[in-house]
């Protein structure tokens, strides 16, 4: 049963007869299920049992049924993205901003677990940075995990809270903000999100959310964008926080193109605010609220904060004597810069992107940034799980065994395996149907998996 409360207040937000239906829907429908496909990878086996297209995404496809995800190797290699439908309309919010210019810096403020955050970089253009970032370590590092299946190399994850990226001063052109809220979107998948909630709950969430956006707004460059979202339905959360942004920090809310085939609501206060509901008795898919925002205030000046956290050399490290080798791995080597993580770790970055990742680094918590190429290990360079699923992976720079379906699932559970005969000896890259899936180095009787221990499949079923 929905929360008494919860229902007073949606008759109150939408009439009786709307109110009736979203709980309706809410507790008699089952949600949709929905997927991502990742342009950069693609593949004529993915879930085959697609029905229509997503239509406010491109990449979006809806699925009859929901199978068994885990136990589809081109998953984790990063070919789609499960994705719930409704969140991929931040698709048309960077349509709308980008037609006013291309953004160059982009940050991601509460991107975790990384469906928003491998949307926003399929979107932005080649040149563009993405900082993706969750204050939450464990989640922070299930986002780095997404991002780095994903594959493109010009991303920084990090792990802040949102006022720590004010010393960066007017940095980014974008920050997306799907800022933590009360979850009334999640009602139909998640009975513990109905349990949690209370009128309380709401208004703690609205103060929350305002705090938020207020501390990253120093971050954000005068005339760049806010893209605003929850997943829930309520005005507290919704459009009196983003009339508060207006009027207490200085911005105006920009228009989003859409088609009346979509079910999408609008503005639920009178207002006639230029705002977007997506209710699942209307559009299919779950509850997501999202408003565009231009920056109107003047941006205050950039402040530095020194750091040790990514040092960046002029020339590399003597620790890696094969650094010239680990470059020739990347298919557009000439464009990137390798750096020395640590004392151990060789990462790329792209020369044109290189000043801004050091700022970020420089400034918060950085769990990745660019591509994690190579480990150092005596006189040993070996090549890292990052590199096998990255977009930069040259073709050619290691040979490619590919593997039956129970292979792949034997190689995600990271058992050993026993290569033919004839596979070449070292460093292979093991495929499922030509998708690279990460790193074996084959020793002849058998191979040793160098799948990311944190990462491997548990489940012996599939």
């Amino acid at each position: 049963m929905l929360p008494t409360d919860f229902q007073i207040q949606m008759q109150q937000l939408l009439g009786p007869e709307e109110a009736r239906l979203l709980c309706d829907a809410l507790t008699q429908s089952a949600a949709p299920v929905s997927v991502r496909l990742n342009a950069s990878k693609p593949s004529s086996s993915l879930p085959a049992a697609q029905r229509h297209e997503v239509p406010w995404c491109a990449q979006g496809r809806y699925l009859v049924e929901r199978p068994a995800f885990a136990f589809d190797p081109l998953w984790h290699a990063g070919c789609y993205y499960v994705q719930e439908a409704s969140s991929m309309f931040v698709e048309q919010a960077y349509r709308t901003l980008a037609a006013a210019g291309t953004p160059r810096r982009v940050l991601d403020l509460c991107a975790a677990p990384g469906g928003k955050s491998t949307l926003w970089r399929s979107l932005l253009p080649e040149g563009s940075l993405l900082v993706a970032n969750e204050p939450v370590r464990a989640r922070a590092q299930i986002l780095a995990e997404n991002l780095t299946k994903w594959g493109h190399p010009d991303v920084v994850c990090t792990s802040a809270y949102p006022d720590e990226f004010a010393t960066l001063g007017s940095f980014f052109d974008v920050v997306a903000a799907d800022v933590p809220c009360s979850g009334e979107g999640m009602f139909r998948k998640d009975a513990g999100a109905i349990a949690e909630w209370s009128a309380a709950a709401v208004e703690h969430c609205a103060e929350r959310q305002w705090q938020i956006v207020s501390d990253v707004w120093p971050s954000l460059r005068q005339g760049g964008y806010l893209v605003y979202s929850t997943c829930t339905f309520n005005r507290q959360e919704n459009e009196d926080n983003v009339w508060r942004i207006c009027q207490e920090l200085g911005a105006e809310l920009v228009p989003i193109a859409i088609k009346p085939t979509w079910n999408i609501a609008g503005d639920t206060t009178g207002r006639g605010l230029p705002v977007y509901h997506f209710f699942p008795h209307r559009a299919q898919g779950e509850g997501l609220f999202l408003a565009l925002l231009r920056k109107t205030a003047e941006a205050p000046g950039l402040r530095t904060k020194p750091s040790k956290r990514l040092r960046r050399e002029s020339k590399p490290s003597t620790g890696f004597e094969g650094i010239r080798e680990a470059g020739s791995w990347l298919l557009d080597h000439a464009q990137f810069e390798l750096w020395p993580a640590d004392e151990a770790h060789l990462l790329a970055v792209r020369g044109t992107l290189a000043d801004e990742v050091k700022r970020v680094s420089q400034t918060v918590k950085t769990l990745t940034a660019g591509i994690l190429l190579a480990e150092r290990k005596g006189r040993k360079l070996i090549p890292q799980h990052a590199l096998a699923l990255s977009s930069q992976l040259r073709p050619d720079a290691f040979p490619q065994v590919e593997l039956s379906r129970s292979d792949a699932l034997a190689y995600l559970r990271r058992e050993a395996l026993t290569l033919l005969p004839d596979a070449p000896r070292g460093y292979v890259v093991p495929t499922y149907e030509h998708q690279p899936l990460g790193f074996l180095n084959n020793l002849g009787a058998r191979a040793n998996n160098l799948y990311p221990s944190e990462w491997r499949l548990r489940s012996t079923v599939g």
